[in-house]
C-alpha cells in the first residue's frame, strides 16, 4: 500500500462532468481528488476484502444479540419503535448497501471505526468515477471494485421476489444525495426494475388508507430513502411509521447498525476479533476517540492522548450519548489522513473508495482519492 501523487488529466473536470458528476468542488476546493492516488497489491486487497466480510457477519450478529437482550435503550430508540424494528428483522426485510471505515497502513489488519450501515454517501464516485479515470489513466490495471454488477444484481434479486417498482427519496438541493440516489435508481433501473423519484418533503400520510403518498396521493409502496431513520422517527408523521405497510430500504433494522452504539457491542461480544478496536461507555485508558452515538459528517467528535484534548469538532450531537473507542491513527503519506471505505453489497464486500483530510478526523468534504490493484 502507497500513496503515489501525479498530475490530474488536463480536463478532469469536463471528463467527470460528463459522468454526471457535478460535485466534485465543495466551496473552491477538490473534492474530487486525482492528484494522486493510492496503490493495493492483490493481497492487500483480499485482506480488506476479508476484514469487511467478517465484520458484516459480526454486526449481524450483533443484531441478533441484541434483540435477544432487549438493549435498546442503549442505542436510544423510542420505546414506540422497537417493536417495529424488531418486526423488520425477523420479517427478514432487505437491505441493498453499506459502507465500513476502516483505518489500515497496510500492515497488521484494517480496524473499524465505524459503520455507515443506513444512508452511506460517496458511492458514484467509488463505484463509477475512479473506475472511468482507471480506465483512462491506468487501462491495463485493475480496481477493487465491482459495486455497479453487485447493486444491479441486489436489485434483480429484489424483483424477482416479488417486487414490482421503487420509489427514491432525498433531501432537495443537496447535490451530492441527489447524486447518489439518482446513481442508485440507474442501477436498478438497469434491473428492469421501474422506478421514480420524489423529494422527501413531498411525501405524505393518508390517514384513512394508512399509507404514505406522493404528492400526487398515490401510495408508496416501497420507497428507497435516503434520508436517517434517526432523524424520520423524530419527524412530525414519524408516528405513522408503525401503522404504515410501505417497505423502506434501508430497512429499519438497520437504525441498530448505523448507531455507534454498535462499537461497544461488537467489542463486547467479539474481543478477540482483530478488526476491531476497544470499546466502552466510558472514557478508555490512553488515547481515545469520543465519539456521539448519532454523529455524522464528523461532527462533535474529540480525540484525547496523553490525557488532553488534542482535536474536538462542534456540531448539533452534544446531546447524545458518546462511546469511546481506541484511537488509531490514520495512515498520513505526506497529503492527508485516509480513511478506506469498504463497501458490502447484499452480504458481499466489493468496493472501495479512500477518503483524505488534514485533519485526523474525516469531514464531508474530505477529498475522495481513487486507487488501483498493482501486482
Amino acid at each position: 500500500m502507497r500513496r503515489v501523487t501525479a498530475a490530474p488529466r488536463p480536463n478532469w473536470r469536463r471528463d467527470v462532468e460528463e459522468l454526471g458528476f457535478t460535485y466534485h468542488t465543495i466551496d473552491g476546493d477538490p473534492y474530487w481528488d486525482e492528484a494522486g492516488w493510492y496503490e493495493f497489491s492483490l493481497a492487500e486487497i483480499e485482506e480488506i476484502e476479508a476484514a469487511t466480510n467478517t465484520l458484516h457477519e459480526l454486526c449481524l450478529e450483533a443484531v441478533q444479540v441484541i434483540l435477544d437482550d432487549d438493549r435498546f435503550d442503549e442505542f436510544e430508540v423510542p420505546p414506540a419503535f422497537r417493536a417495529w424494528i424488531r418486526a423488520s428483522w425477523n420479517n427478514d426485510d432487505p437491505t441493498i448497501y453499506g459502507r465500513f471505515d476502516l483505518a489500515w497502513d497496510g500492515r497488521g489488519v484494517p480496524k473499524l471505526l465505524e459503520y455507515n450501515a443506513d444512508t452511506p454517501t460517496s458511492l458514484f464516485e467509488a463505484a463509477v468515477v475512479q473506475w472511468k479515470w482507471l480506465e483512462a489513466v491506468h487501462p491495463t490495471l485493475d480496481q477493487f471494485n465491482s459495486l455497479h454488477e453487485k447493486l444491479i444484481e441486489a436489485w434483480e434479486y429484489l424483483r424477482a421476489g416479488g417486487m414490482q417498482s421503487l420509489r427514491f427519496s432525498a433531501t432537495p438541493e443537496h447535490e451530492e444525495d441527489f447524486g447518489n440516489i439518482t446513481y442508485l435508481r440507474d442501477t436498478a433501473a438497469q434491473a428492469r426494475l421501474p422506478t421514480d423519484y420524489l423529494d422527501i418533503t413531498d411525501i405524505g400520510f393518508d390517514s384513512l388508507r394508512k399509507a404514505f403518498v406522493d404528492n400526487g396521493g398515490n401510495a408508496i409502496d416501497c420507497l428507497f430513502k435516503l434520508y436517517p431513520w434517526e432523524w424520520m422517527i423524530d419527524e412530525e408523521f414519524g408516528q405513522h411509521l408503525l401503522a404504515s405497510t410501505t417497505k423502506w430500504i434501508e430497512p429499519p433494522w438497520k437504525m441498530l447498525l448505523s448507531n455507534k452504539a454498535l462499537l461497544v457491542i461488537l467489542w463486547e461480544l467479539f474481543p478477540d476479533s482483530p478488526y476491531l478496536l476497544p470499546a466502552a461507555w466510558q472514557p478508555l485508558k490512553g488515547d481515545y476517540v469520543r465519539k456521539p452515538i448519532l454523529s455524522r459528517e464528523g461532527s462533535n467528535i474529540q480525540i484525547v492522548r496523553r490525557g488532553r484534548v488534542e482535536q474536538e469538532t462542534a456540531g448539533p450531537y452534544a446531546g447524545h450519548r458518546s462511546v469511546y473507542q481506541e484511537y488509531q491513527p490514520l495512515k498520513n503519506w505526506g497529503r492527508g489522513h485516509a480513511v478506506l471505505g469498504s463497501w458490502v453489497v447484499g452480504d458481499v464486500a466489493c468496493g472501495m473508495g479512500i477518503r483524505e483530510d488534514e485533519n485526523p478526523i474525516t469531514h464531508n468534504t474530505s477529498r475522495f482519492v481513487p486507487h488501483l490493484i498493482r501486482g
